[in-house]
Parts: structure tokens; sequence; C-alpha cells
């Protein structure tokens, strides 16, 4: 972390006010250069005036377009005007780089002012020194809440959860909750639910604000309460969290222990962030960039794709030997050089496609027993029909293209045969991969790659072969 500085600037008045985006959605360019202007002065009045009354993320995308050298500034300069929910906008790379350039005590400061899960989210990236740094300027009873959330594993409901929340216990009325929540104002900013406990703050049951609102003031809390007792465990996967929101159409979930005891509560708002956030990190895996953010640098985004970029050479090589086993028909006919990278890149495609759909269905916990051959006849049936239908493009026009039926011939049986391979590969693969506890979003491109190039170019060769030059 870095150390406190004082730095004396004489303000700069009188400067326009640009618009903050263009029609199009997009950050202005003048506005940027009026907040690198105003940071390059140290202006702080003129700073404050043009990020005033913008939202959290908008502030976030103007750190992210900010150069390195001027984000940590930016931060500086605006002080308690910032508002440290920005950081949860952009991306961890930037908001490392920008916490490690702040004061401790600034840091410590704005995370002060945050909702639990929005602190842990800025903390969590950090490594163990400065976290311990920041925690020990919070006071006891925040810094114990941070701690225990920082310490249930990654992408758990536990990280997500926010830790403040509403709980009174079942035997109170209506009124004693409303007058509760009128009176006092250490309560969260925002909430739906008021969450009912039993002595030993074991999660009963919950109270949605307007049913709590309608209920006659008597009415005791326990018999307006929901008490189907929606929960989640801390320990769950914020995956399977988010599925629940789905299925239940829910605004807000109670998060207990392992004793049912109540410990936090997650919203709406934190599930839109975890469902986008999947969404990515399964897009990034199937095309073999881990978890590459757009504002690494150079080093970290080599060190994300060499791997696959091997594997691929790996499968790449497997496919030119099965080439070089058909070296001799290849010889005797060029075409069939000209003409096998169409029935590989098609087989590629179509594998893209049923694999995409595969690793997804898994992925929204879709496609299970119940379903799986239903769905694995649709797509070998897809595939046959697709190959079939490109056989007799591909077929007729190779055959007026070379002046040779026979020829179109093989070229169409060989799209079907590959085709059809797509899709036993792009549905069969993920599917063992998930059966053998893989994430298939992360391995199966490079094997369904494989598949389809040798399978492909086998096929076609060897037809070829047998059929053209035997």
């Amino acid at each position: 972390m870095a150390e406190a500085e004082s730095t004396v600037h004489e303000p700069v008045h009188e400067h326009p006010h640009p618009e903050l985006r263009t029609e199009d959605g997009k950050l202005s360019g003048d506005f940027l250069d009026a907040i690198s202007a105003a940071i390059e002065a140290g202006d702080r009045p003129h700073l404050c005036e043009l990020v005033a009354d913008l939202h959290e993320a908008d502030v976030g995308d103007i750190l992210e377009a900010l150069s390195p050298d001027e984000q940590a500034p930016f931060v500086t300069l605006l002080g308690d005007a910032f508002d440290y929910t920005a950081l949860t906008e952009v991306d961890e790379s930037v908001r490392v780089r920008v916490i490690e350039e702040l004061p401790t005590e600034a840091v410590a400061e704005g995370v002060r002012e945050l909702d639990s899960d929005d602190a842990v989210y800025i903390l969590e990236d950090l490594d163990n020194e400065d976290q311990n740094k920041i925690l020990a300027q919070l006071p006891f009873q925040d810094r114990l809440a941070l701690r225990r959330s920082l310490d249930f594993p990654e992408e758990t409901a536990g990280r997500r959860m926010q830790t403040d929340f509403i709980a009174v216990p079942q035997f109170w009325t209506v009124g004693q909750t409303t007058d509760f929540l009128r009176e006092h104002e250490d309560l969260p900013d925002e909430f739906y639910e008021v969450f009912v406990v039993d002595p030993g703050l074991h999660f009963v049951g919950a109270v949605a604000l307007n049913r709590l609102l309608r209920a006659a003031r008597i009415t005791r809390i326990d018999e307006v309460m929901n008490d189907e007792r929606q929960m989640v465990s801390a320990t769950d996967d914020q995956e399977e969290v988010a599925r629940m929101f789905e299925r239940y159409n829910l605004v807000s979930v109670a998060v207990v222990d392992e004793a049912e005891r109540l410990v936090g509560v997650i919203t709406v708002d934190d599930i839109v962030d975890v469902i986008q956030a999947e969404a990515e990190e399964d897009m990034r895996a199937l095309a073999g960039v881990g978890d590459e953010e757009i504002s690494d640098s150079v080093l970290a985004t080599i060190r994300t794709r060499w791997l696959w970029l091997v594997v691929n050479l790996a499968t790449a090589f497997m496919a030119s030997f099965v080439i070089g086993l058909f070296d001799g028909a290849i010889e005797k006919m060029v075409a069939l050089a000209v003409l096998m990278p169409i029935v590989a890149s098609q087989g590629g495609n179509a594998a893209t496609q049923t694999m995409t759909v595969t690793v997804r269905a898994l992925a929204t916990r879709e496609l299970d027993s119940n379903n799986v051959w239903r769905i694995f006849g649709r797509e070998l049936s897809v595939g046959l029909l697709n190959g079939m239908s490109f056989a007799l493009i591909v077929g007729t026009i190779a055959s007026f293209w070379y002046g040779d039926v026979m020829l179109g011939v093989v070229f169409g049986l060989a799209m079907t045969t590959n085709l059809v391979a797509a899709a036993l590969g792009g549905m069969l693969i993920p599917l063992g991969l998930n059966w053998l506890k893989i994430d298939p979003a992360v391995a199966s491109g490079a094997f369904v790659t494989t598949v389809t190039d040798v399978v492909g170019f086998a096929s076609f060769l060897g037809l070829a072969t047998w059929i053209l030059t035997g």
C-alpha cells in the first residue's frame, strides 16, 4: 500500500462542463479530456463538479478509460467525494492497481462506508498482507464481519452475501417490527424482507415488506411470515444460488451457516453480477483465454492464452499426421489438397455449435439424465441432415469444378461423415468431461477440434484413396 502524500494546487475556475456520453452511449472524449485536465491541474473542485451526481457505474467507466498513471490520482484528488462502490464496477487488474497505489488509511475509510458485500468484493482480490493492513484500520465489528466473509471459499454465497440485514424474534408483533424499522437509523440502506429468527438466531422465515405493511399491528410476525424458508448455505456455489433466484423469482434470500443460523442475505443485484460473471467465465473458457480481462497487461494476456495455444498446436500435429498417411493420394490428385480444408472447417463449425449448446445446458442444469438421450438423438439427427444437405451442395460444386462426379461423391460422403462426427463429439466430449468432474467449458474446445480435424481428413482422404486412386 502507498503512503499518504499531501499536495496543494491552485484550483482552476470556470471550466466548461461537457456531456458525459455521446449519443451512442459511449464516454465522451471531451468529458475524459476535462477529467484528465482537472487531474493534471490538481483542481479538486472542478473534478468534483464533473463527477457530482454520477452513478458509481459511470464513475467506474471513467476510471477504466483513464490511463494507468491517472487512475490513482483521480481517486486521491476526489478524496471523500469518491464512492468506493465504483471500484466494484471495474476490472480486477484496475481495481488492484488503484488500491495498491492509494494510502491504506484512505482505502480503509472508503471501505468502511460500503455495504459488506461490496467491501468483500474489493478486498478479496488483494493479497493477505494488504487485506490485513486495511482491516486493521476498521472498527472491530466491521473487521470481524468482513474477515468472516473472506474466510469463505471464493465464488460461494458467503463471499457474495451482505452481513447487514434485519432480523426480529418470531414472537414480535407487526407493530413492534414497524416501530423498530422507523426508530432505528443503523439499518441497511435497502432491504426487501425482514427475517424471522428464534432465540438461537436460527432462521425461521421471512416477511416481505408488502405483507408487513398490510397486516394489522397486533398480528404476530410469525403469522404473516413466509415459512417456506427459502435459504442457501454460506458454502453453496454462487452459480447454484443464481439458479435458485431464477427458478423461484426471488428478490433476496437468507444465507445460513451449517447450524442454520442466519449470517447474511443475498439480494438480486448481487445475483445479476454473478450471472454476468459466470457467463463471461464460460465464454472465455470456451475460447481458451482463462480469466483474462481487457485491462490486463501484455505479459498477463500471454500467460492466459499460451497454454491453450500449445494444446491446439498438439492437436494440429495430430491432424497433420493423419494427412501424412495419405500423402501419396494427395500427390496423385491435387484436388484433394484444395478441398480437404473445407471438410475440416465445416465439421469444426458444426461441432462448435453443438458443443456450445451442450456446455451451456450443462452449466444451467437443463441437461440431465432425464433428457440426455432425447437431446443426443436430436443433435445426431441435426448432424446427419445437415451433413446430407451440405453433401449435396459441395458434391455438386466439386463435380462441376473438377469435372469428376466420383470426386463429388467422395467429397459429399466425407462431409456427411464429419458433420455426424461433429455432433457426436460436440455432445459426448462435454458430457464425458462433466462426468469426470472437469469443467467442460475449459477443455471441450481443443478435444472437439481434434475430433473434427482427424475424422474430416481421415474420411475424405481415406475414401479418396479407396475410391479414386485405389
